[in-house]
């Protein structure tokens, strides 16, 4: 068979059908690297205090200076502050009011810590 080119055309299987059949479903990785970001987000906003998302983004980032767990400069690290907030937000662990940000009494349940005791139990 020729396309309009002149070319002729082979369709042809360059892989064994029969090695696909064989190989099995691997199981997610179930160890993940703490999340610095959620942590500290939970740390601040474990403060019975109202934030703005500036405010909140310059003490989180003071504390991860300390930490030395910056990384990718501070203006991805905004966006991923504000990301993580945002989902921290919808799974009903931080209320926002308006423009400004309280943790819950849940808001513990996003760190790292608390993850690793209940995959534990």
């Amino acid at each position: 068979m020729h396309d309009l080119f002149g070319v002729a055309q082979v369709a042809f299987c360059c892989y064994d059908c029969r090695a696909m059949a064989t190989t099995t479903k691997r199981t997610r990785f179930s160890r993940r690297l703490p999340d610095h970001v959620t942590d500290e987000l939970c740390n601040v906003l474990a403060e019975d205090k109202v934030f703005g998302f500036n405010d909140l983004f310059e003490r989180v980032f003071d504390n991860l200076k300390v930490r030395n767990a910056v990384s990718g400069g501070e203006e991805m690290l905004r966006l991923r502050a504000y990301e993580k907030l945002q989902n921290l937000v919808t799974r009903g662990l931080v209320e926002k009011i308006g423009k400004e940000y309280k943790g819950t009494k849940r808001v513990h349940e996003a760190s790292s810590e608390y993850l690793a005791q209940q995959q534990e139990d």
